[in-house]
Order: structure tokens, then sequence, then C-alpha cells
């Protein structure tokens, strides 16, 4: 079994399902991306799902079978023009007997400045991270602060053993939850007034263009060796694009 597409797989059904989204299709019928690799028997796959109670959700899955390594990708948009979070999963199996994951929601406003915000929407989640952090069996990855500074301070980024990345599958699905739980509430109307300082659907453009960026994530240098310019353009442009 591939521990994270196994993972990866279970929490897409999972966040499809409950926000009620329709994949969109290649014209074959299969999903929107296949790209061959530029080193085969490398490969890439996006699945595009959008509507429902939320704008989209991007699923890739990058492999190189050669090597056992294999990495997804999960990020679920919720509406642009709100100030509801989106969620994200990286997983890997990197093929060595160690795998990586991250883990977040991200949010849409300053939270230094909007703490209603904050402990409506994050502080919930809490919990969960406190039982992601004491996992035993993780180590810090190369993560910068740069990219820290995209995301939440929620957010659980680690490579782990094989025993510690299955445990902290229940601590995904934990988050995964209280996104959706999230999304189907939307935001209580004294939290929404406090975010009317904030162009909602500007300020999402503008993290989506940079944490995307290969210049905040060298993740896509790797990505366009894997599988070529056109697959990795393909990809961001989905992710960047409201």
């Amino acid at each position: 079994m591939i521990l994270s597409l196994d993972l990866s797989e279970r929490i897409l059904d999972h966040l499809v399902q409950a926000t009620g989204a329709t994949e969109v299709l290649a014209a074959d019928g299969g999903p929107l991306m296949v790209a061959p690799g530029t080193d085969t028997p490398a490969s890439g796959t996006m699945r595009l799902f959008r509507g429902g109670s939320i704008q989209k959700i991007v699923w890739t899955k990058l492999q190189v079978p050669s090597r056992g390594v294999t990495t997804c990708m999960i990020f679920a948009f919720a509406d642009p023009a709100s100030g509801l979070p989106h969620f994200t999963l990286d997983c890997a199996d990197h093929g060595d007997e160690s795998y990586a994951f991250h883990l977040d929601l991200m949010p849409r406003v300053e939270l230094a400045t909007h703490v209603p915000y904050m402990d409506e929407v994050f502080l919930p989640l809490s919990p969960f991270y406190e039982t992601g952090r004491a996992t035993e069996g993780m180590w810090a990855t190369g993560t910068t602060p740069r990219q820290f500074a995209m995301m939440s301070p929620w957010m659980l980024v680690n490579f782990t053993n094989e025993e510690a990345f299955r445990k902290i599958g229940d601590v995904v699905m934990d988050y995964a939850n209280h996104w959706i739980s999230v999304i189907n509430a939307g935001l209580s109307p004294d939290v929404q007034a406090t975010l009317a300082d904030t162009d909602l659907t500007e300020r999402d453009a503008g993290v989506r263009y940079n944490l995307f960026s290969p210049s905040i994530d060298p993740v896509w240098g790797r990505v366009e060796a894997m599988i070529g310019t056109e697959g990795s353009e393909l990809i961001r442009s989905n992710l960047q694009l409201l």
C-alpha cells in the first residue's frame, strides 16, 4: 500500500462527499490532467472538482515508481469572496521508509488584527494540533519562515516514520471535519462584520499567487523536473486562479 496515496484519496473522497463538489473531467472522461514524466516512468495526475458549497478542490499525484516516491496534494478552496478558510493536505512516501505531510487551514484575513475570527475558525483546532505535535516519530522539514508566513500557526509539517504517519491520519481527518463544519455553518454575523476592512477576493488572489510561486516554494522546480513545464504550469494555474 502507498500510504500517502491511501490517506490523500480517503480525505479527498470525504471532502467531495461533504461539499457536493463535482469533478471536471477531460474529454476522454478521465482526470483533467495526466502528464507523462520527463524521466519515465515518472507521472503526474491532477483532478479538479468544482461547485457545491465551495469554489473548488485541486488534487494532484506525482509518482516516480522506480524510486518508490509518491507525493499527493489536496487544496480545497472556499468561496474567494467569503472569509471561510481553505483546507490543505500534502503527503508523501519517500521510498526510504520515511514520509512527510503538511496540514493546515489557510486564513483569509490577518489573524493578528482579527482575533474574533481566529478564535472562531482556528482555536478549535488546538487539541488536534497538540495531538499532532506530540506524535512520536516525527522530525522537522526544511520549510522556510517565508512558507510558514503564508499559512496559519496551526500548521503541522513534518517528516515521519511509518508508525507516526499512520497515526497522523486521525489528526488529518479531525482538521478536515473541522473545516467542513466551518464551511457548513459559515461565519457568525459578529465575526463576519469584523472582516469589512479586508477585500477578501483581492487578498485571496494575492496570497494564492505568492503561495504557489516558485520564488517562495522550491517544490515547483522539482515538479517541473518530474512532469515538464506544461504540466507544472497547469497545476499552478489551477491553484492560483480564482
